[in-house]
C-alpha cells in the first residue's frame, strides 16, 4: 500500500469521526447550557451550540490511534508511536491543554491573561519535549545553517505556536471560515512535505505529514454542520487545537531535511518555506488581527475589544452574503497558497494562479458584477 493511501485512509478516519460524532456534540452543547447567543457585534441570528471542538478532538485523537496500529498495512507510521519518541506524544499533550482550555473558556468563559497562560504553557511543553526551531538560515548569503541558542529557540518556537493559536482563534467570526481556511492551509503543507518526501529531502519521521492528514480530516468532517447556516461552532475548543495544530506540524517540518546541512539560496527557501506557508495562507487573518491591535489602539480601546470591523464584516458590508463572503476567504487562500506551490515546485503554473488572483479583485471589490448574494 503506498503512502499517499496511508495518509488518506487517516484523513478519512479523522472526517468520518468528526462528522459521527458532531450531531451528539451538537445535543451535550444544549444540554449543557453552551450556546453562543446573538449580540450586536455577531453575526448569527439564532442561538447556535457552540462546543463543535469536542468532536473534532476525538476525531483527531481517534484518526491518530488508526495510524498506530501495527498492522502491515499502517506499519508506515510506526516510528512516530515508538517510544523513545516524544514529538507526537508531546503534540498530543499540548493539544490535549489547550483543547481542555477551550472547553472551559466555551462553558464558563476565562480572562484573556489565563487563556494565554495556558496556551503559553502547551507551547513551552512541547518545546522541551523537542517540538522546536533550532536552526537559523540567513537568506541570499552563503552562510549555512546557524543554531539557536536554547533561549532564542525557546522564544521563536513559544511565540510562533501562540500567534498562530490566536490568528486561527480570531478568524471564526463567520459561519465554516476557520475551518474551511485551516483545511487549505494544511492541505498546502501537507503538499509540501510529501513532494520533500518523494524528491528524498524530508526526515524518516513524517509527523508533520500526518498531521497536515488529520487536521484536513476533523475539518472537512466538521464543515457539514458548520458551514453556512451553521448548525455548531466549534468554539474555543476547536479554533485553538487547529491553531496548535497547525503551528506544530509546521515546527515539526522545520529542520528534517538534507537540506539542512547545505548553504546556498534553495536551500534556505526550502528550510523557511514550512514557517512562510501558515503565514502566507493565514495572511488575511494576520492582517486582520494587525489592523484590529491598530483600529483599537487608535480608539483607545483595549487590545482584545470585540467589534464588528473585522475584513469578512466588511466583505458582508459591500454587498457579499454570509456564504459568498466565506467562499471569497477560502478562494483568497486556495490561490495565495496554490502560488506557494507553483513558485515552489513547478513556477510554470505562476502564470494561471497570478490570473486567477487578479480574478479574485475583481470579485471582492466590484460584488454587483458577481450577481445577487447569497
Amino acid at each position: 500500500m503506498c503512502a499517499v493511501t496511508l495518509y488518506l485512509l487517516v484523513l478519512l478516519v479523522g472526517a468520518l469521526v468528526t462528522y459521527i460524532a458532531t450531531p451528539a456534540v451538537l445535543t451535550l452543547s444544549r444540554r449543557v447550557g453552551a450556546v453562543d447567543v446573538p449580540n450586536d457585534r455577531k453575526v448569527h441570528a439564532v442561538p447556535t451550540p457552540t462546543l463543535g471542538g469536542v468532536a473534532m478532538f476525538l476525531g483527531f485523537i481517534v484518526a491518530l490511534a488508526f495510524a498506530s496500529l501495527q498492522s502491515p498495512f499502517i506499519r508506515y507510521f510506526r516510528p512516530l508511536f515508538v517510544w523513545p519518541a516524544p514529538e507526537l506524544f508531546a503534540i498530543v499533550i499540548g493539544t490535549a491543554v489547550v483543547f481542555l482550555l477551550g472547553v472551559v473558556d466555551d462553558l464558563k468563559g476565562i480572562s484573556v491573561p489565563v487563556k494565554l497562560a495556558g496556551q503559553f504553557l502547551a507551547a513551552g511543553f512541547v518545546f522541551l519535549s523537542g517540538v522546536r526551531l533550532e536552526y537559523f538560515r540567513v537568506p541570499f548569503r552563503d552562510v549555512g545553517a546557524l543554531s539557536m541558542s536554547p533561549d532564542v529557540s525557546a522564544l521563536a518556537t513559544i511565540v510562533w505556536i501562540v500567534l498562530i493559536v490566536n490568528a486561527v482563534n480570531l478568524m471564526d467570526g463567520l459561519d465554516g471560515l476557520a475551518a474551511g481556511v485551516t483545511a487549505i492551509a494544511a492541505a498546502t503543507f501537507f503538499v509540501y512535505t510529501y513532494q520533500l518526501d518523494v524528491q528524498g529531502l524530508a526526515g524518516p519521521e513524517p509527523t508533520a505529514a500526518l498531521l497536515s492528514a488529520v487536521i484536513v480530516g476533523v475539518t472537512i468532517g466538521f464543515l457539514r454542520y458548520n458551514f453556512n447556516p451553521a448548525k455548531i461552532f466549534m468554539g474555543d475548543s476547536g479554533s485553538m487545537v487547529l491553531g496548535f495544530l497547525v503551528a506544530t506540524s509546521t515546527v515539526a517540518g522545520v529542520g528534517r531535511s538534507a537540506t539542512q546541512n547545505q548553504s546556498d539560496i534553495s536551500a534556505a527557501f526550502l528550510f523557511y518555506l514550512p514557517l512562510a506557508i501558515p503565514l502566507i495562507v493565514l495572511a488575511i487573518p494576520l492582517l486582520d488581527t494587525a489592523l484590529a491591535v491598530l483600529r483599537r489602539a487608535k480608539k483607545g480601546l483595549p487590545v482584545f475589544h470585540p467589534d464588528k470591523e473585522h475584513l469578512h464584516h466588511r466583505l458582508l458590508e459591500i454587498g457579499h452574503g454570509h456564504r459568498q463572503a466565506v467562499l471569497i476567504m477560502y478562494a483568497w487562500t486556495a490561490v495565495i497558497a496554490g502560488m506557494t506551490l507553483a513558485w515552489t515546485f513547478a513556477p510554470v503554473y505562476m502564470v494561471p494562479f497570478a490570473a486567477a488572483a487578479l480574478g479574485m479583485v475583481l470579485y471582492t471589490a466590484l460584488p454587483k458584477l458577481s450577481g445577487r448574494s447569497f
